[in-house]
């Protein structure tokens, strides 16, 4: 099966330390402990589908996080995060290109529609079709909204 997510992980952990970053280190302990917390709350092991929503997830809320600190002008504050963010994005799988972003959403669309659904409630279909066909690939908040601008 090669290297897992969590072996990745883990072997970047021993990197980190080996190399003094400490920056690095803290971002990787995090996502250790979000992994090792899910785990305890599913009692199971993860596989790497699982550990790489707990990353998207993450992403998520450090794009979040760079956007109101840049508002609030905390520019030292939004730089950590988006260290951290480059970290992250690392194990996530390589990220789709706009044309190809572009051309799932067609297919989406054109499949729901063909089922007769249109509208705002085709939105939710086209979204599931997408976030599994795009998983980790695509910041899905910007997916979202190229879809309803062709939806609405």
């Amino acid at each position: 099966m090669g290297n897992t997510l969590k072996q990745q992980l883990a072997d970047n952990v021993k990197t980190a330390m080996r190399a003094k970053d400490s920056a690095r280190l803290g971002t990787l302990r995090f996502l250790q402990a979000a992994i090792k917390q899910k785990e305890v709350d599913d009692r199971r092991d993860l596989a790497d589908a699982d550990i790489t929503a707990i990353i998207e997830k993450q992403v998520k809320q450090r794009r979040e996080s760079i956007a109101a600190f840049e508002q609030a002008g905390r520019l030292e504050t939004a730089e950590q995060e988006k260290a951290e963010l480059a970290v992250l994005q690392e194990f996530l799988p390589k990220q789709a290109e706009p044309a190809e972003i572009d051309a799932a959403i067609d297919a989406a669309i054109a499949e729901v529609n063909g089922q007769g659904v249109t509208g705002a409630p085709a939105m939710g279909k086209v979204m599931a079709m997408l976030k599994t066909a795009l998983a980790g690939r695509a910041d899905m908040s910007a997916v979202s909204a190229q879809v309803k601008t062709r939806l609405m």
